[in-house]
């Protein structure tokens, strides 16, 4: 194993935006109810790098007992942005996230893919200025495992040369599936035999280490 290109998740991953999401989320279910908030709060917590959308599906199934329209869809997607993107603009990047893009840049190829959604996530990277690092940005609708595959693929790498760093299992389930490496934020993948840590501060030793091997 080598290290040819390496992939990052956006939120809790580049930017301290998933408590802010999270508060979204639970604003946007409290217009069905308290239950509903709590439940699509955790439901999100679960399915990190699931998109948006698919998560006001799945409220509406389980708290309705019917399909979301279009239009309901679409406004809770509005309401969502204005609860999020003002707070999003000026939220810390993740502890270590700095550096590693400023080390890696020009040496490792990198991108982004997010489960949210694709124009959203660049105007956010644009404005933050961190586009500049990047040599792809993508988001949904496309799956998270699509995603990466294409990325893999149009980087023209081994997937096994390259690493998926995410902090939810959707991330995880991708880089699995894809065939590449694995880094996780967070204690939920210290049983899944995965490297990881509480944040990226000791990334670039770990990214070092791979960029190394024959």
């Amino acid at each position: 194993m080598a290290l040819h290109l390496i992939v990052f998740d956006c939120d809790g991953i580049l930017l301290e935006s998933m408590d802010i999401k999270t508060r979204a989320f639970q604003r946007v279910g409290r217009e069905i109810s308290a239950e509903a908030a709590e439940g699509l709060a955790a439901y999100h917590r679960l399915n990190g790098g699931v998109s948006r959308f698919k998560k006001f599906e799945w409220l509406y199934a389980t708290y309705k007992d019917r399909a979301i329209t279009d239009e309901e869809k679409e406004a809770l997607n509005q309401a969502f942005k204005k609860a999020t993107l003002e707070e999003i603009a000026k939220c810390p990047l993740v502890p270590g996230a700095q550096g590693v893009l400023d080390h890696w840049k020009e040496r490792v190829p990198m991108y982004v893919a997010s489960g949210a959604p694709e124009e959203e996530l660049r105007m956010i990277l644009q404005n933050r200025g961190l586009a500049k690092y990047f040599e792809g940005v993508y988001g949904s609708p496309t799956v998270k495992t699509q995603l990466l595959r294409s990325i893999v693929q149009h980087a023209g790498v081994y997937p096994r040369d390259a690493v998926m760093i995410g902090d939810a299992r959707t991330d995880q389930y991708a880089a699995e599936a894809v065939g590449t490496q694995f880094y996780g934020r967070g204690e939920y993948f210290k049983d899944s035999g995965h490297p990881w840590h509480s944040d990226l501060t000791r990334l670039n030793e770990h990214l070092e280490e791979l960029f190394a091997a024959p």
